[in-house]
This record gives structure tokens, C-alpha cells and sequence, in this order.
């Protein structure tokens, strides 16, 4: 009796001796009876074959791969694709497949239910394999495909099917993924191009426009600036020497004209001291530019010593008076032309000295305004550079990446990248996978394990009998002098009625006590 008190160790011992052959047959029935309905059942067979990932026989370092690395994805996709439905229905009425089942179902049910008979599974190989196989020695991923049928040969013919759909399908999932990306990169090749070359006519007008205020041309106006004044400077001081040389000139070319006059028609001394005057202040102007060793103000010196000495000279002498001849023309003396050539070259020179200068000075006021402007156009010229170079180091990453997807094409065309290769073939099974007998015999052991553990736990549960003196003393709170043994006559009394008697002795000596 086990409902109402707490059992222990001991009381459940007790039950389990009391009720094994209720446990026990139900055991030994489960694994024959599961056993005869496997025996039953219509077998079925699996054919496995075993595919490895073949490296790339170029490294990846080298030339990337458009399949990428991620396996499983790549498997699953190409499982999709062999499972769809175009593929699953030829193969279906080529083989013959699912007689029985066409009877009553339609062709979507038999896809479904080969797809359920479709097993991919990936696997990876340990570094130590079993047989000293040097083949596996590295861990390689790779997959393993299985087809289940109703006899061998059609399991192994499906399943040889599917390993060449799968090395098919890798084939053209590598070349439509090199072909599409190639046709993709190309054409944001020639966008990125276009974007390119319109950001580059953008960046040479700006250029070209603002030639000499860009900010990476500053350092370069300045130098320029400085060139041009320095330049100008000299053009000047050049220009000042010339115009001092011609009027020194004119002055010596005066003189001369003086002198032959002179020669010719007398010399009042009213003429030599207009003469002397001019060449003082000659040498005044000769003096503030030059030193007292320069060879023109040494010459006017002389000249004015040379005409001092003349006007002594004629100052002592009689005055006669002048009669009046024609005019006559001064001779031209060599001096006297070479003074003239000598102020028609300065007369050259100061003009073209006049001209560069005026061309300086309007380069100077164009450079002076351009490097004024530079920090108003440098935000602009960084936009636009900013602009052309994110132009250009875009076109340049899918430049390179145009040229790798090209060689990973080529690699793909050829066949040389990660394809998938057959380690073992679809193999002809010899015994069925289904049913499997001794796992059929394990599961009817555990189940009549189960129902012989509930038919005695639901005895024991309906038994209301009192066994010992713990159950006496539980259900009548009384404690217990004494147990009677009971005597068993196997002629006269039937085992239910002595365990009534057992039982009615027992609550009879419990009375008493009390």
C-alpha cells in the first residue's frame, strides 16, 4: 500500500520484489514485439558520398575569391538550388521514384518528400585520422550528402546525381558571380569616370580662373612679387642713370655746338659764361650721383678748368668790334656725332626702359590683387580639391578591385579556384537504414519497461492492503504489541482470504492494546 505515508528505500525495495514479473514481462515482450513490427515495416536505404573543398591554386592573398569563405552559405544556396522543384520533377520520373505514393499524392507532395530524403550535412575532418590517412592529416571542410530510396541501386543513382549537381552548381555560382561582378564593377567604373573626369574640368577652370591666388600658390606669388619689385627697382635705377647720362650728353653736345660756333664767329664773353654755368651745374648733378673718380665728372671738371683759363685769357685782350658776315653752318666734328649716336642709343634705352617699367608695374598691381583674393578662394578651392579627391581615390579602389574581380574571373574560367571535390562517391548501401532493428529493439525494451514500472505502480496503488507494522500504526494510530504469522493451508483457503484474515488479526492485537 503505498498511497498516504512516506515510503523509503527499503519500502520501495519490497515493491519491487513484490511486482518484478510485472515489470519484467512487459520488458521482455516490448523488444520482440518491436522487433516483429520493424520485420513489418518496407526497408529503406541511404547512399552517402563525401565532398571536399578543394583549396584555390592560387592564394586568395593573391587573387580573392568571389565565392568568399563562408561555406555553409555557399552550400546552402547551392542546396536551394538543387532542391527546387525545375530539377527535383525530372528526376523523379527518370528514376521512377515514389511509385506507391503516386498513387494518391500529387507531384508537389513527392518534391516534398524527397526533399526530406535529401540529407547535406558539413563535416570536418580531425587532425589525426583514424588509419594513418595522410590525405585528411589537416583539418578540411567539407560536406556530406545522403539520399535515402526504397532499394540500394536507387539510393546510389540519386545520390551520384546530386554530387554532380552540387560540383556543377559550384562551377556556375563561381563563373556567375566573376562574370556579375565584373559586369557590376564595370559599370561603376564608368560612372565613377565620368564623376571624375567632370570634378577634374570643375578643378581646372577653378585653376585657371584664380591662377595665382590658390592658397598651394601663395608662396610662389610672394616670390614672384618679390622678383617683380626687385626687377622694377633695377629698372628704375637704370632708367634715372639714362636720363642723367643723355642730359650730361646734351650738355657736352651743347658745348660742343658752342665751341664751333665760336670757332667760327667769335666767342663773346657773355657766350663762355653761359658755358661755364652749364657745365657747374652739370657737375652738380653728376656729383650727387656719382664720386668725385667717375670718369664724367672728372671730364667736367677739366671742362670747366679748360674754359676758366680761356674766358683769363680773353679778359686782357682788345675788343673788336664784329662785322657781320653770313650765317654759316658749324661743322659736325667725329666727337660731336658720336655725342649724337650716344644720345639717340639713350634715347633707345630710356624708352624701353619705360615700357618695362610700365609692364612691371601692371604685373605687380595683377600679382598684388591675386594674393589679396587667396583667402576668399581658398574655401573654394577646398571644396572643389576636397570633391576631386574623394572622385579620385574612389575610381582608383574600383580600378583595383575591377582588376581583381578580372584575374578572380579568369581564375574561375579556368578552374582554379575553390571548387568542390568528390572524396568518396555515392556508395551502394547493404543494409537498410531503415527500419534499424536494434534501435526498434531498444526502443520496445524502454517502452515496456515504462508500461510494466506504470501497470505495477497502479496495482500497488489500488492494493489496499496493510503489509507491516508501520502501515498498521499509520492508518490506525495505534501503536503494534505483536505480528501473528499467518498460516497458509493451500487445500482450504484461498491466498485472498488468508491475507483478510492476516489483515484482521493484526487490527485485532491493536485493538486489544487499547
Amino acid at each position: 500500500m503505498i498511497g498516504g505515508r512516506q515510503l523509503n528505500v527499503g519500502d520501495y525495495g519490497t515493491i519491487l520484489r513484490r511486482r518484478i514479473w510485472l515489470i519484467v514481462i512487459p520488458a521482455v515482450v516490448g523488444p520482440l514485439a518491436a522487433f516483429l513490427i520493424a520485420k513489418k515495416l518496407s526497408p529503406r536505404y541511404t547512399s552517402t558520398s563525401l565532398i571536399l573543398i578543394e583549396e584555390p591554386k592560387v592564394p586568395t592573398s593573391v587573387v580573392p575569391s568571389v565565392l568568399g569563405n563562408d561555406l555553409t552559405e555557399r552550400v546552402a544556396h547551392i542546396t536551394e538550388q538543387i532542391e527546387s522543384r525545375t530539377l527535383l520533377e525530372p528526376v523523379i520520373e527518370q528514376y521512377g521514384l515514389y511509385k506507391e505514393d503516386r498513387k494518391t499524392g500529387s507531384m508537389a507532395d513527392l518534391v516534398e518528400k524527397m526533399r526530406t530524403d535529401i540529407l547535406v550535412r558539413p563535416v570536418q575532418f580531425s587532425k589525426e585520422p583514424e588509419g594513418g590517412d595522410s590525405g585528411r592529416a589537416n583539418q578540411v571542410p567539407g560536406f556530406q550528402l545522403s539520399f535515402t530510396a526504397d532499394t540500394p541501386q536507387l539510393a546510389q543513382s540519386v545520390c551520384a546525381w546530386i554530387t554532380s549537381q552540387f560540383i556543377n552548381q559550384n562551377l556556375k555560382l563561381g563563373e556567375a558571380r566573376a562574370v556579375g561582378t565584373s559586369q557590376f564593377l564595370a559599370g561603376e567604373l564608368q560612372d565613377a569616370k565620368q564623376q571624375l573626369d567632370a570634378e577634374d574640368a570643375k578643378l581646372a577652370a577653378f585653376q585657371m580662373k584664380y591662377f595665382g591666388s590658390l592658397p598651394d600658390q601663395e608662396q610662389s606669388t610672394i616670390q614672384i612679387l618679390s622678383s617683380l619689385s626687385r626687377q622694377l627697382n633695377s629698372v628704375n635705377d637704370t632708367l634715372s642713370r639714362d636720363r642723367e647720362d643723355k642730359t650730361y650728353l646734351e650738355t657736352l653736345l651743347a658745348q660742343e655746338l658752342q665751341a664751333s660756333k665760336a670757332s667760327q664767329a667769335g666767342t663773346s664773353p657773355q657766350t663762355l659764361q653761359e658755358q661755364l654755368v652749364k657745365l657747374q651745374n652739370a657737375l652738380a648733378a653728376l656729383e650727387t650721383q656719382y664720386t668725385d673718380t667717375y670718369p664724367d665728372v672728372i671730364k667736367t671738371k677739366q671742362s670747366i678748368a679748360d674754359l676758366k683759363k680761356k674766358m683769363a685769357a680773353e679778359e686782357g685782350g682788345a675788343k673788336t668790334k664784329t662785322a657781320s658776315i653770313p650765317a654759316i653752318a658749324p661743322t659736325q666734328s667725329p666727337q660731336m656725332e658720336q655725342l649724337r649716336a650716344q644720345v639717340r642709343s639713350l634715347d633707345i634705352a630710356i624708352q624701353s626702359a619705360e615700357r618695362q617699367q610700365v609692364s612691371l608695374r601692371i604685373q605687380i598691381r595683377s600679382y598684388s590683387g591675386k594674393l589679396r583674393m587667396t583667402p576668399a578662394v581658398e574655401q573654394q578651392y577646398k571644396d572643389i580639391t576636397r570633391n576631386y579627391q574623394t572622385a579620385l581615390k574612389f575610381y582608383n579602389s574600383l580600378l583595383a578591385k575591377e582588376d581583381e574581380s578580372q584575374m578572380s574571373t579568369n581564375l574561375e574560367m579556368q578552374q582554379g579556384g575553390q571548387n568542390f571535390e568528390v572524396l568518396d562517391p555515392a556508395d551502394l548501401p547493404r543494409t537498410p537504414s531503415f527500419p534499424n532493428y536494434g534501435r526498434f529493439a531498444a526502443g520496445g525494451l524502454l517502452l515496456g519497461f515504462v508500461i510494466g514500472l506504470g501497470i505495477a505502480f497502479v496495482i500497488e496503488m489500488r492494493d489496499k492492503a496493510m503489509r507491516d507494522e508501520k502501515d498498521v500504526e499509520f492508518f490506525l494510530g495505534a501503536p503494534v504489541l505483536a505480528l501473528v504469522p499467518s498460516v497458509q493451508n493451500g487445500r482450504t483457503r484461498a491466498n485472498g482470504l488468508l491475507q483478510k484474515i492476516k489483515g484482521k488479526d493484526q487490527a485485532a492485537v491493536a485493538a486489544g492494546r487499547r
